[in-house]
């Protein structure tokens, strides 16, 4: 794989691991209207709280990312026992191979680069980035906008970014999927969401944390959300808009199942590439 072909792959499959690891959110279950007793704040902050339980989920993604524009996903993410996911993404503004795959297994991420990385890898496709092999060549190679650092965070932390809202409001009763939903919205920056998390337990904290890392390299101080929370208080839709530096926001995320089992297998050898391997063979040769 000549060396040259880094870029190329890196800007394919940038928007599509952005939209992995960017977004996630509660989890999804059939229930009937919440109780009207709760305020839209306690609501927000009980369907956060559940989030923190589930071990797997499974979601679909539509929406606008920054640079690369309009895409439709679906996921399936693994927390416990050990760290998974998988998803399948299309970009709507891209004419031509605008299909990519994305696997994170075993501490190693699998991307399929398409036509353009076989066509330089004698026919393989996938392309393994091993976090712990690159080392300090992860920097170099750009994989933070690869998604790389935030692959093994649990999506289900998103959810809590409302709880950080001061005007978080009831809007009203919606049907999502066949679920019924009662739908809250607010507002929140950064600077307050990291503040009201200054009460919780330190674990919590720094898992929260880690949520909005994302928007602050993307150059985002405030959002905009709205959450879809069902009868047994749990997160079946949210939607999250910023405006980045590198253009808007707009992704809507909707859950479809969870805590059920998923399974993630790492790519056929014979077709990755190990970008580990081949950098240290490319050394060698220099």
């Amino acid at each position: 794989m000549k060396l040259s072909a880094r870029g190329s792959i890196r800007h394919r499959v940038t928007g599509a691991t952005l939209a992995a690891v960017l977004l996630g959110g509660g989890a999804v279950a059939c229930g009937s209207e919440q109780s009207p007793s709760m305020t839209p704040a306690a609501a927000v902050a009980k369907a956060a709280k559940n989030a923190e339980e589930i071990t797997s989920l499974r979601y679909r993604m539509t929406g606008r990312v920054p640079e690369e524009g309009r895409i439709k996903a679906e996921a399936r993410m693994r927390m416990k026992p050990t760290i998974a996911m998988s998803m399948e993404m299309t970009a709507l503004d891209q004419p031509t191979d605008n299909k990519v795959e994305i696997r994170f297994v075993d501490k190693a991420m699998y991307v399929d680069g398409g036509e353009a990385a076989a066509q330089e890898t004698g026919g393989k496709s996938w392309v393994k980035f091993d976090l712990a092999a690159l080392g300090e060549d992860t920097d170099a190679l750009g994989s933070e906008s690869l998604g790389a650092g935030q692959a093994e965070k649990n999506p289900a932390d998103e959810s809590a970014l409302l709880t950080g809202s001061k005007d978080v409001k009831k809007v009203g009763a919606e049907t999502v999927d066949g679920v019924e939903t009662t739908h809250y919205k607010g507002t929140v920056t950064l600077d307050d969401f990291s503040e009201s998390l200054k009460d919780e337990d330190k674990a919590t904290r720094e898992r929260r944390e880690k949520s909005i890392e994302q928007y602050e390299k993307m150059g985002i101080d405030s959002l905009t959300m709205h959450m879809w929370i069902d009868g047994e208080d749990r997160t079946k839709q949210f939607r999250v808009q910023g405006d980045a530096d590198a253009g808007p926001l707009d992704m809507t995320i909707t859950f479809l199942d969870y805590n059920k089992p998923v399974t993630v297998e790492a790519p056929p050898a014979a077709e990755t590439t190990d970008l580990a391997e081949m950098l240290a063979e490319a050394t060698r040769e220099s």
